[in-house]
C-alpha cells in the first residue's frame, strides 16, 4: 500500500533517457589557435570571405559598366584626313574646285599657299592632255570629218590648257628667262604633233596654237635681249631652237624669228649665221665695242 502512494513522481522513458545524454562541455581550442585566430583579425585576412575569392573578384573587373555599353561601336564616318587618303588626284582636284567655287577666299588662300608651278609639272599635265588625244584618234582609215569629230574636245581641252599655262612663264610673272624658255620649247613640240588637215575649219585650231606661241617666243627673247645684250639665247642655243621650230611649223613663228634677229644680229630670218657678224650685240661684247668704246687686250 505504500508503494503505491510513493510520493516520488513516475518516470517517463524520455525523461530517462535524457538524464543519459552527456551534460554540453566546451572545447578548449588547441594551443596557438586563438592567437592565430586573432592574428588573422588584425592582419585584416579575408581568404576565408566569399567575396574576396579571386574567381569573384576578377568576375566583378570583367563586368562591363553602363557607360561602356553606351560607347558600342557603331557606325560614323571617316576622319578627314583617312578621307583625304582614299582621293585619287582627279577625285582630289574635283573636291577643291568645288570648295574654293563656293568660298572664293578659300580660292585666293589656295593660289597663295601653293607652290610656284614649274616648266616641267606644267608640261607634264599638257602631255597628259595630249595622250587622251591621241587615244581619241579612230583606229584604221577614217574621213577628215569624222577624225576630228572624234578629238575635237580632246584637241579643244589641250588648246586651252596650253592657253592657261603659257601666261605663267611669261614677263613680268616669270622673270627667270631660263625657265621660260624651257616651256615654250616644250609647249611648241607638243603644237607641232598636233594633226593636220587640209580644210581650213579644222586647221586653225594649230594654227592658232602657233601665233600664240610665236608671240610668246617674242617677248621672251626681247626680255632677254635687255640683260646682256642678249648673250642667254646664243649662249644657250635658242637662237638655233629657234630657227629649227620656225622650219617645221612652215614659218608660222616668222615673229619670234624676226625677235630674235634683233636680238641677236647673225640670227636675222633665214640668212648665214655670218651675214649679221659686225652687228652682233654678241660680238660687240666680245670685242670690247658694246656701248661706249672699251678698251681690250693686253695691249
Amino acid at each position: 500500500m505504500n508503494l503505491l502512494l510513493s510520493p516520488q513522481p513516475p518516470v517517463f522513458p524520455h525523461q530517462y533517457e535524457n538524464h543519459r545524454l552527456s551534460p554540453q562541455r566546451s572545447v578548449s581550442p588547441l594551443p596557438g589557435m586563438a592567437n592565430r585566430k586573432r592574428k588573422a583579425d588584425e592582419d585584416g585576412d579575408e581568404t576565408m570571405s566569399p567575396m574576396s575569392s579571386p574567381a569573384v573578384a576578377s568576375r566583378t573587373l570583367a563586368r562591363p559598366s553602363k557607360k561602356a555599353r553606351a560607347n558600342e561601336l557603331i557606325g560614323r564616318p571617316l576622319p578627314l584626313p583617312r578621307l583625304l587618303e582614299t582621293l585619287d588626284t582627279e577625285q582630289l582636284r574635283t573636291v577643291l574646285e568645288r570648295i574654293c567655287e563656293r568660298h572664293p577666299n578659300i580660292g585666293q588662300e589656295v593660289v597663295s599657299e601653293a607652290p610656284r608651278v614649274t616648266a616641267g609639272a606644267a608640261l607634264s599635265v599638257l602631255r597628259e592632255y595630249q595622250d587622251k588625244l591621241k587615244a581619241a584618234i579612230p583606229y584604221g582609215e577614217s574621213s577628215p570629218e569624222y577624225t576630228y569629230y572624234r578629238i575635237r574636245d580632246a584637241l579643244v581641252a589641250l588648246l586651252e590648257a596650253l592657253s592657261a599655262f603659257t601666261p605663267q612663264f611669261l614677263p613680268p610673272a616669270e622673270m627667270q628667262v631660263a625657265k621660260s624658255l624651257l616651256f615654250l620649247d616644250g609647249a611648241t613640240k607638243l603644237v607641232h604633233d598636233l594633226p593636220n588637215w587640209e580644210a581650213q575649219a579644222y586647221r586653225h585650231h594649230k594654227e592658232n596654237a602657233y601665233e600664240e606661241l610665236s608671240r610668246a617666243w617674242a617677248l621672251v627673247v626681247n626680255e632677254a635681249g635687255k640683260r646682256g645684250g642678249g648673250i642667254t639665247l646664243s649662249s644657250g642655243g635658242w637662237d638655233q631652237r629657234l630657227a629649227r621650230h620656225n622650219e617645221e611649223s612652215g614659218g608660222r613663228l616668222a615673229t619670234a624669228v624676226s625677235a630674235m634677229g634683233d636680238n641677236v644680229g647673225w640670227m636675222a630670218t633665214n640668212q648665214p649665221a655670218n651675214s649679221g657678224e659686225q652687228n652682233s650685240i654678241l660680238n660687240q661684247l666680245m670685242s670690247g665695242t658694246y656701248g661706249s668704246p672699251v678698251r681690250v687686250g693686253p695691249w
